[in-house]
């Protein structure tokens, strides 16, 4: 058993990087000391990877084990069973095998599947807006712009190769003077673009971060606003102009839905690149090791703020020099998931609320402290989780104020590494509080907290017995 746990399918990936490279299956099997017959096999997960034939992925490729085995089959894998939890799939049942058989060995249909049931759910929604008449528009059933353009850097695993090397290379000339960075991009931004860069009251008072001006080449900053989102901010103008030629290039290549969608991605583009401009990624790895992700310091070293250093930190995903697989989220004071991403296994639900268990909603009741929390979710995994909370104040005494928690988290595995597991044993089974990612996929039967059942599971009611919870959950 323990050998067939330690087997690497991959056929999608094989697949796709032999397309790539334009090869035939005979070209590629012979680049691979391999038949063709045994490729195939490989490419369709008949066949695990040999020793032999991972040296010679990365030999002839670059491609090594890390890599391999962070497959994006899993997150799909993890996304089509929150799908296929839905009532109306109530009378199929599919096996967590089947689950990972599709999603690997046909992920671009998985994915289409995932985008129908997207419009279908959206439809629904919209039907029961209006009572069930059958008045829609064509438009109806098109994704949302921001649900698309998530999706997109969802299955990127966050990463955007060329954006993030151009990004880096462009921060090295920020690095040679011991002038502050912000000094030294607001004068590059002048001498190399004529764009003048100030901070100012008016724009503060307006409730303005950030406003470029092209007819007198001004942008504007507010004088409120931290200097680490003032330096993103013109890191963010120097994408739009340096970058766009790039950035036209993967948008074309992403092919969205509507120009909508194009344009919040290039604007998430321009933000990626102000993110990867800010803190590095060979330099701000390097330092996340030395500190043991400590993030005050990681912030303080790279004049960023504790927001940007989760996000970075969650992005780390380049093939050959991976960080850490960390999950990253932002929530509002509604429960609402304003941002998100996850390289690890936890993946957070498309519909629905988090976890009421999860410390991410206690960052609220916190200021500046960092929680730490030690968590189980059902599939057995355990995680290390921070969540803090952040203040945007108001611009007048009649604005409310705007306050997020931001949560991060990783593998209990990877605990180590991080200064926030020390004093802690993470062998200890009893100090792990048990967690899901929403209750109507978490299948737990004993939470007090359940707001509503498992999709996949009856409920049965006793009117003679009232708990916590008014239902129990029945057996499949």
């Amino acid at each position: 058993m323990a050998d067939e746990l330690r087997k690497i399918f991959a056929g999608a990936q094989i697949r796709h990087l032999r397309q790539t490279h334009k090869l035939t299956q005979a070209n590629f099997a012979k680049k691979l000391g391999v038949s063709t017959s045994y490729l195939n096999q490989i490419e369709n997960n008949n066949r695990s990877l040999s020793a032999s034939i991972i040296l010679a992925l990365f030999n002839e490729f670059g491609l090594n084990l890390s890599e391999l085995a962070q497959d994006e089959s899993g997150r799909i894998a993890v996304d089509l069973g929150e799908i296929l939890s839905d009532p109306v799939f109530s009378e199929t049942r599919i096996q967590a095998q089947e689950l990972k058989i599709a999603a690997s060995n046909a992920p671009n249909m998985v994915r289409a599947f995932l985008d129908l049931y997207a419009m279908f759910e959206k439809t629904r929604a919209q039907l029961g807006e209006v009572d069930n008449r059958m008045e829609q528009s064509e438009a109806s059933v098109a994704p949302l712009p921001y649900e698309e353009v998530r999706d997109y850097f969802h299955y990127k695993d966050n990463y955007i190769d060329e954006l993030d090397q151009a990004a880096e290379d462009f921060a090295k000339t920020m690095t040679s003077s011991d002038s502050q960075r912000h000094t030294l991009l607001a004068d590059y931004l002048s001498d190399a673009h004529g764009i003048r860069a100030v901070e100012t009251k008016n724009a503060a008072e307006a409730g303005v971060i950030r406003r470029y001006d092209p007819d007198t080449q001004t942008l504007h900053l507010s004088a409120s606003s931290s200097p680490a989102t003032n330096l993103f901010q013109m890191a963010y103008q120097v994408g739009l102009i340096e970058q766009g030629a790039l950035m036209e290039h993967l948008l074309d290549k992403a092919d969205f839905n509507s120009e909508s969608a194009r344009e919040v991605c290039r604007m998430t583009f321009a933000n990626y690149f102000a993110g990867a401009v800010v803190l590095p990624y060979r330099e701000f790895l390097e330092a996340a090791a030395e500190t043991r992700h400590d993030l005050d310091r990681l912030a303080f070293r790279f004049d960023a703020s504790r927001e940007q250093v989760c996000h970075r930190l969650s992005m780390l995903q380049r093939p050959g020099n991976k960080g850490i697989p960390f999950f990253f989220v932002r929530i509002d004071r509604a429960g609402t998931i304003t941002k998100r991403h996850s390289a690890t296994s936890l993946q957070f639900t498309r519909f629905g609320g988090s976890c009421p268990l999860w410390n991410v909603h206690k960052a609220f009741e916190s200021q500046d402290e960092i929680l730490r929390q030690f968590a189980s979710t059902p599939d057995g995994r355990k995680y290390l989780c921070l969540a803090f909370s952040k203040s945007i104040p108001g611009k007048n005494y009649n604005s409310q104020p705007r306050k997020y928690a931001i949560g991060l988290g990783c593998e209990a595995k990877y605990a180590n590494q991080l200064v926030y597991s020390d004093n802690f044993d993470v062998n200890d089974e009893t100090r792990f509080e048990p967690i899901g990612t929403g209750c109507r996929v978490c299948e737990r039967t004993n939470c007090a907290h359940r707001s509503v059942p498992p999709l996949a599971r009856p409920i049965e009611v006793n009117h003679n017995d009232r708990s916590a919870v008014p239902f129990r959950i029945g057996q499949e």
